[in-house]
C-alpha cells in the first residue's frame, strides 16, 4: 500500500527536491512554482465573482439569493442525507476492523501526544463562529425564530434550541470533517501521496488523477476553501465591530468600517506570510486558546454556575432524545414557512462546513500521521463535539437565564442582534469591559489566524501539493479571500455569506461522497493485505514455537533422541544416489551383494 521512499516528500527534503518528487507523481509544475491547470481557473472564477459583486451589489444581491432559496427548496433533503450519511460512514469504520489501520507505516507512532493532539483538533473546531453564535444561536431559537414545528412551554422550547445548537456544532459537522480528514490523511501518509484533495480519490479514479479529473477536484476544493473562509471573515468583521460598538470605540458599524476591519486584518495576516514567523503564529493561535479556555471558565463561575450546569446536563438529555429527528428533519410538513428557517440555519450550516472542510480536513490529517483510524475518527467527532456543547451551555445558557429569569433584555424589536449579544453577557460580568476587549481579541486572532491558514491550504493545493508553496502566491491569495469577504458583505452582507457557501458546497459534497466510498475502498483492500501478512506472522510464529518445542523434547528423552538419530541413520545409509551402483551390504542381508569370486 505504501509507495517507495524515493518518491515519498520528506520534511528535510529541499523545495527543489519536493519539486522533482512531485513531478513523480505527475504533478505538472509551471513557472512560480504553481500548478497552472489548477492556480489560473480557480483565480480566474474567484476574481469573477468579486468583480461581479463589487460592480453590480444589487444584482449580485439578488442572484445570491435566488441561488440560495433554489438550494434550500429544492435540494435541502439532499444536504440532510449527506450529513447523514457521512456520520454513518464514519461510525462504521470507526467501530469494524478497518478502525485498526494506521495512517502511516505499520510501526509507526503518533507525531504529537495524546493531549497536544487533543489541543489542536480544539484549535480547528475552535474558531469565529462559535464566538460569533455562542450566546445568539440558542437564544433566537428558544425566543424569536423557534424551528417549525416545535411544540411545547418556554423549557421545552429553550431544551430543543439547545439541542438543536448542538446537533449544528457536534458530531455531524465533524462527521464532515472525519471523511475528508481520513481521506486525505491515508493518502498522505498511508500511500506516501503529497497534500491535494485529488489524491483521496486515487482509489476510484487511479491514474485519472494525474490529469483533468484531478484539477477539477482541486479547483473546486479551492473555491469551497476561500469562500468558506471568506464567510468566517464576514462573521468576524461583524462581530468585531458590534463589540467596538458596545464598549464604546466607535458610534456605528456601517460597511466603511467593515472594510477598514478586513483590510486591516488582511495586512496582518500578510505580514505573517511576508515575514515568515510560523512559529509566531502557533504562539499567537495558543494564546488564544487560552483566552478562549479563560472566558469560558470566567463565564461559568462568574453567571449563574447552578443553572448552566443545570442547562449543560438538560441540554445533552434533549440532544440525546432528539438527535435521529433533528439528524432528517427537513420541514416536510410546514412548507414554505420551514424554507426560511433551514436557509438561515441547518442548510447553511451544512453548506458552511462543506466548503470549510478542506480547510479543516487538511489540517487535521496532517497532525494525525501513526494514529489508527479509530483512535483518529474517536478523536476527530467526539472531543471537538464535547468541547462545542460545554462552550454553547456556557454562553447560550447565560443569554437564556438572563432573558428568561433576569433583565430580559436580548430581544429588542422581536429580533436578537447575534453580532452584540455576546457583549452585553459580558459586560454585566465583573470587569465587563475588560471581558468585553478580551472577546474582540479573541474574534480578531481567530480572523488573522484564519485568514494566514486558509491562505496557506489554499495555496498549497494551487501549487500540486507543495508543502512550503511560494510566499508571493500565499500573499496573492489572502489578498484574494480579502477581497471576496469584502465583495460578499457590500453584495448583501450575512445573506450573501450564506448564499456563497451554499453555492460552494454543492459540487464539492459530491467530491465528498466519493471520498467516502474511496476510502472504503482503499481500506478493505489494505485490510486484506494486512490481514494475510498477519497470517503469514502468525504461521511463521507457530513453525517457530513447534520447533523449539520438538527441540526440547529431544533434549529432555535420551531414548527418543536416540531412536530418532538411529532412524536417520539407517535412512541414510540405505539412500541410493541416481548414478550409484547396487550398495553392498552385509552377506545374507536383503538387497546384499554377493561377493565375487575370481576364476
Amino acid at each position: 500500500m505504501h509507495l517507495h521512499e524515493a518518491v515519498q516528500i520528506s520534511d528535510d527534503d529541499s523545495d527543489e527536491r519536493i519539486t522533482a518528487k512531485l513531478r513523480t507523481h505527475g504533478v505538472r509544475i509551471g513557472r512560480g512554482m504553481i500548478s497552472p491547470r489548477v492556480f489560473w481557473p480557480a483565480l480566474i472564477i474567484i476574481l469573477t465573482l468579486v468583480g461581479y459583486a463589487v460592480a453590480a451589489p444589487d444584482s449580485a444581491e439578488q442572484t445570491f439569493s435566488s441561488v440560495q432559496g433554489w438550494i434550500v427548496e429544492n435540494l435541502g433533503w439532499y444536504y440532510m442525507l449527506v450529513v447523514a450519511a457521512f456520520i454513518g460512514v464514519a461510525a462504521f469504520i470507526g467501530f469494524s476492523r478497518l478502525g485498526r489501520i494506521r495512517l502511516g507505516l505499520d510501526d509507526d507512532t503518533p507525531e504529537f501526544g495524546l493531549l497536544s493532539w487533543f489541543s489542536m483538533l480544539f484549535a480547528a473546531g475552535m474558531g469565529i463562529g462559535l464566538v460569533f453564535y455562542g450566546v445568539g444561536e440558542p437564544l433566537t431559537y428558544a425566543t424569536v425564530d423557534p424551528k417549525p414545528g416545535w411544540e411545547g412551554d418556554q423549557s421545552e422550547i429553550a431544551g430543543l434550541a439547545m439541542a438543536q445548537t448542538f446537533v449544528h456544532w457536534g458530531i455531524h459537522p465533524w462527521a464532515i470533517y472525519a471523511i475528508i480528514g481520513l481521506s486525505i490523511a491515508y493518502a498522505i501518509h498511508r500511500r506516501g501521496r503529497p497534500v491535494s484533495i485529488r489524491w483521496a480519490l486515487e482509489p476510484l479514479f487511479g491514474e485519472r488523477v494525474k490529469g483533468w479529473t484531478g484539477d477539477i477536484i482541486d479547483v473546486l476544493a479551492i473555491l469551497g476553501t476561500v469562500f468558506g473562509v471568506a464567510t468566517s471573515l464576514g462573521l468576524g468583521v461583524q462581530q468585531i465591530s458590534a463589540g467596538m460598538v458596545e464598549i464604546g470605540i466607535v458610534d456605528r458599524a456601517d460597511n466603511t468600517l467593515l472594510v477598514i476591519l478586513i483590510i486591516a486584518v488582511t495586512l496582518i495576516a500578510m505580514l505573517s506570510v511576508v515575514s515568515g514567523i510560523g512559529a509566531g503564529m502557533k504562539w499567537l493561535s495558543n494564546i488564544n486558546l487560552s483566552l478562549a479556555g479563560a472566558l469560558l471558565i470566567s463565564m461559568l463561575l462568574l453567571g449563574p454556575t447552578l443553572f448552566l450546569l443545570q442547562n449543560f446536563t438538560e441540554s445533552l438529555g434533549f440532544y440525546l432524545a432528539n438527535f435521529m429527528g433533528m439528524t432528517f428533519d427537513v420541514g416536510a410538513f410546514q412548507r414554505g414557512e420551514a424554507d426560511s428557517w433551514f436557509s438561515n440555519w441547518t442548510i447553511f450550516y451544512w453548506g458552511w462546513w462543506i466548503s470549510w472542510s478542506p480547510f479543516v480536513g487538511i489540517f487535521i490529517a496532517r497532525i494525525s500521521r501513526g494514529r489508527t483510524i479509530r483512535e483518529f475518527i474517536a478523536g476527530v467527532m467526539l472531543v471537538p463535539t464535547l468541547v462545542g456543547m460545554v462552550w454553547f451551555s456556557v454562553l447560550g445558557g447565560s443569554g437564556l437565564f438572563r432573558q428568561l429569569f433576569g433583565a430580559g433584555d436580548l430581544v429588542e424589536d422581536g429580533a436578537v442582534n447575534i453580532d452584540s449579544v455576546l457583549f452585553k453577557i459580558l459586560g454585566d460580568l465583573p470587569f465587563g469591559t475588560i471581558f468585553s476587549v478580551v472577546g474582540i481579541i479573541l474574534v480578531a486572532i481567530f480572523f488573522i489566524t484564519s485568514s494566514d491558514s486558509g491562505s496557506l491550504v489554499v495555496d498549497m493545493l494551487a501549487s500540486g501539493g507543495h508543502p512550503n508553496p511560494p510566499t508571493w502566491s500565499r500573499v496573492l491569495w489572502a489578498v484574494i479571500t480579502g477581497l471576496v469577504a469584502i465583495a460578499l458583505l457590500l453584495a448583501g452582507g450575512l445573506q450573501s455569506l450564506q448564499a456563497a457557501a451554499l453555492a460552494t458546497a454543492l459540487p464539492f459534497s459530491v467530491i465528498l461522497l466519493l471520498m467516502a466510498v474511496a476510502i472504503l475502498k482503499a481500506l478493505r483492500i489494505d485490510d486484506k493485505v494486512l490481514e494475510r501478512a498477519e497470517r503469514n506472522q502468525r504461521l511463521e510464529r507457530l513453525t517457530e514455537h513447534m520447533t523449539s518445542q520438538w527441540s526440547e523434547s529431544l533434549a529432555d528423552n535420551a531414548e527418543m533422541e536416540s531412536y530418532v538419530n538411529d532412524r536417520i541413520d539407517y535412512r541414510l545409509s540405505r539412500t541410493r544416489g541416481v548414478f550409484a551402483g547396487r550398495a553392498a551390504g552385509k552377506p545374507g542381508e536383503r538387497g546384499a551383494t554377493k561377493p565375487q569370486h575370481k576364476k
